[in-house]
């Protein structure tokens, strides 16, 4: 093994890892640059005593700034400044002795202290101004929670035309009088948010029949029926008092079990499962650098993750008035799913002071502080050529590593019980799992060209399972940039939404635009830090990033393994299945450009329900049938809220549907149709919204059944129901620091994920602009039913038939 260690750092890695004890390093000889970085290290005071202190110091900063944050939101809508002008007006008021405090409360207080001297009065003064500062905070707090329970705003006609009702005018004047007059922070409304409403039994039981009676015979609707009845007479009733209790005492009788059960549990292979991608601004090109994109992206990010820390990020209001969740935006960073034999779970840190780099099947360890501060850019732009310039070679294991994280949750427990648990390879799996998150800098370009479509299909298969090894599937998320310093991301599911990963990147698009496409892009954009200093961000017009390094930044350290042959063994056999997996996926995106959110909106149809109306009618001609549909609704209007479904084929879609396939109405009754299916599928998505779904009751039904160790045909049948159409659309333009109208070229292409069924479509949109759709469609080569390609062309057909509804006379 020494030997080893020795041959490969001679061969030209960056730097021996720190971990790796004396003994074992021996005589090996470093390279030139970890002395030189070193040396510049100590030469500006980085001795090992200062590294601790300076680190030490920020993490006591960090608790102390975390603590004041969680008490400003503790107390929002009211602020502490209230507190103090409270107490001031209560002591003024009774050492004045003209005017008396009402009730006589401070003279109460004092008799209850050992004397009446001034400053027992004082005390007496503050403990009666924080009591009734107290109570009007939590007061206007559980008002303002009352106010965020009503829905009725939800369900306001917004047409041409159309009045608000009074009681909404009321609602909405209430909120804004007691939201008025203070920024809030991150979390200010967490405490403010109510809990997720639960369905009854017979409501959601009326919904789930009224959803599948356009999939159903009238033999097979009225078994449903019967199914349905007599689980709503018998054991729903237990299982319903169970989940009531749950909906007292927990935040949110959903969020638990859902990351639980749906994800944690699964044993499956998370690559092309579970995971999701989202893709670069394609139609800018800022820098062809691949280190220099990359050092911006990654700096992008850090400064994401500070804004969350300090809850300076503004919470996402919904019509600029009611704030989703902000829950899942703690686990963006420092997080990683860890695998178990039979559930994984998931690991969060508080803080992490590095990235992992993986390049050419090596891994590195690269730090991101100095001195209490990021590092800029142009310091990561010379850490990323560093990896890009090593030319060692990767050890025995490293290069499919990753496949380990890509295949069976089991298999890799199991390895990484027996394999990584001591020794250099638990050190470095450390480096790995506890990093802020980890970077890909990838040997393969990521191309878009308008006129051939397979280059943005490759785009996209690169980010959804790149090689089966590339990624580190485990990850919150993975950065990913190509050699024409394109970027993009691969995601993990169990930890948050797909919201919460377009927020961050959504940032980080826009960062690049506002810093290199402003009106001086050599100077860029100015960010004031902690410590005072400015740093510039931005590419000068070589492709490299702006700015001066301070110093020589820390080298990254490659990563050390010692893989005896059983481990060797299970990383190959990973390998062999991640292969086989991807190798099976059919992922095209289609760029519809004929037209997009602006005509949708002079038909006076919500642009969601237009488009899933055309994938409705996709499907049907693709297919021959209806089919169980999935979309992806948020329930973040409450407290822990994660998504719900909205089942798009309806009674009314399907007559639609069935009106463009026949062909035997006149165009003004299709219409008709089609404007009532829209509308019952906007009311299917505020229903979900507003916490009266089907799926998520039922799911916790079955859940709950299962504890009870009892059966239910019912729920058994409707929860093995497969989703042959799965579609979820990508939020864009979620707050108003990218403006579109300033930047239109400035459109990210989405992101996509796996099909859900084996015979199935997986179906990702983003409206990305008033004339940009982008499709993502995922489907198994295997299915003989499905063919990406195929059903791209008929959601194109869909499309231009529904323009045509409304151009031709």
């Amino acid at each position: 093994m020494f030997t080893s260690l020795r041959a490969r750092h001679a061969s030209g890695h960056l730097s021996a890892d720190s971990s790796v004890p004396d003994e074992e390093i021996g005589e090996r000889e470093l390279p030139d640059c970890f002395f030189h970085s070193t040396r510049a290290r100590l030469e500006d005071g980085g001795s090992p005593l200062g590294c601790c202190l300076f680190s030490g110091v920020r993490s006591w900063k960090k608790r102390i700034a975390r603590f004041k944050n969680n008490v400003h939101c503790g107390v929002y809508p009211a602020s502490l400044s209230s507190l103090w002008a409270t107490i001031g007006a209560l002591a003024g008021v009774h050492f004045s002795g003209k005017v008396a405090v009402p009730y006589d409360i401070v003279e109460r207080v004092v008799e209850l202290l050992p004397g009446r001297t001034n400053t027992w009065q004082v005390v007496a003064c503050t403990v009666t101004g924080l009591s009734v500062w107290l109570t009007c905070t939590y007061t206007l707090r559980y008002t303002l929670k009352m106010l965020f329970m009503y829905q009725g705003w939800m369900y306001e006609s917004r047409g041409a035309g159309s009045k608000v009702s009074k009681a909404t005018l009321l609602w909405l004047g209430s909120v804004k009088l007691l939201t008025m007059g203070r920024q809030p922070m991150l979390y200010s409304y967490q405490g403010s948010l109510p809990r997720l409403p639960l369905p009854s039994v017979k409501d959601t039981m009326d919904r789930y029949l009224l959803s599948v009676r356009p999939l159903l015979d009238d033999k097979q609707f009225e078994r449903m029926e019967g199914l349905a009845e007599e689980f709503q007479r018998g054991i729903s009733k237990k299982l319903q008092r169970y989940l009531v209790l749950k909906s007292w005492w927990s935040s949110n009788y959903v969020s638990d079990w859902w990351e639980e059960f749906v994800y944690l549990r699964g044993r499956s292979a998370l690559m092309v499962n579970s995971n999701f991608y989202g893709i670069d601004a394609i139609l800018l090109h800022p820098t062809t650098n691949q280190a220099a994109r990359a050092a911006v992206i990654i700096h992008s990010c850090l400064l994401f993750r500070r804004l969350i820390e300090r809850q300076e990020l503004e919470p996402i209001l919904v019509q600029n008035l009611v704030p989703l969740c902000s829950w899942q935006y703690e686990r963006v960073f420092n997080t990683t799913r860890l695998p178990g034999i039979e559930t994984d779970r998931i690991s969060h840190l508080s803080d992490s002071t590095h990235i992992a780099v993986f390049n050419k099947g090596r891994y590195y360890r690269v730090p991101i502080y100095w001195k209490g501060r990021i590092l800029k850019p142009c310091e990561i732009e010379i850490q990323m050529q560093r990896i890009l310039d090593d030319q060692s070679e990767p050890a025995k294991g490293e290069l499919h590593l990753a496949s380990l994280t890509a295949g069976q949750r089991k298999n890799w427990a199991l390895a990484r019980h027996n394999f990584f648990g001591k020794g250099i390879n638990r050190t470095s799996l450390d480096a790995i799992e506890k990093a802020a998150f980890v970077v890909c800098l990838d040997d393969v370009e990521y191309n878009f060209d308008p006129n051939d479509p397979n280059k943005l299909d490759q785009y996209g298969r690169t980010l959804l399972h790149g090689k089966g090894y590339d990624r580190w599937f485990d990850k919150s998320f993975t950065l990913c940039i190509g050699t024409n310093g394109r970027v993009g991301f691969n995601s993990e599911h169990s930890w948050a939404d797909a919201a919460v990963m377009s927020h961050l990147w959504e940032f980080v698009l826009s960062e690049d635009v506002e810093t290199n496409w402003a009106d001086a892009p050599v100077l860029g954009h100015m960010w004031e830090f902690a410590l005072g200093e400015e740093l510039t961000i931005g590419y000068k017009e070589d492709g490299h990033t702006i700015g001066t390094p301070e110093f020589e930044p820390p080298t990254p350290t490659r990563l050390q393994w010692d893989m005896p042959p059983a481990a060797l063994k299970e990383i190959e056999a990973a390998f062999v299945a991640s292969q086989d997996l991807l190798s099976d996926v059919d992922l095209r995106i289609y760029v519809h450009d004929h037209y997009g959110k602006g005509f949708m909106k002079k038909c006076r149809v919500s642009p969601d329900a237009f488009i899933q109306m055309a994938l409705q009618l996709a499907y049907y001609r693709d297919a021959g049938k209806f089919s169980l549909t999935y979309e992806a609704s948020m329930t973040r209007l409450y407290r822990e809220g994660r998504t719900e479904t909205v089942r798009p084929c309806t009674i009314e879609s399907s007559a639609w549907v069935k009106s463009m396939v026949e062909n035997k109405l006149p165009r003004e009754e299709k219409i008709k149709l089609l404007l009532t299916a829209c509308q019952r599928h906007q009311k299917g998505y505020q229903d979900a919204m507003c916490g009266k779904g089907i799926d998520r009751h039922l799911f916790c039904l079955y859940v709950v059944s299962k504890y009870l160790e009892v059966d239910s045909p019912f729920l058994k049948e409707v929860l093995s129901e497969p989703w042959r159409l799965s579609t979820s659309q990508t939020p864009h333009g979620q707050t108003s620091r990218l403006d579109l109208k300033k930047h239109p070229q400035c459109i990210s292409a989405g992101g996509g994920f796996g099909p859900v069924a084996d015979d199935g479509y997986g179906v990702s949109y983003i409206i990305a602009g008033e004339d940009l759709i982008f499709f993502h469609i995922s489907s198994k080569k295997s299915s003989h039913e499905t063919e990406s390609n195929r059903f791209a062309k008929q959601i194109e057909r869909s499309l231009a038939d529904i323009r045509d509804l409304f151009e031709k006379k």
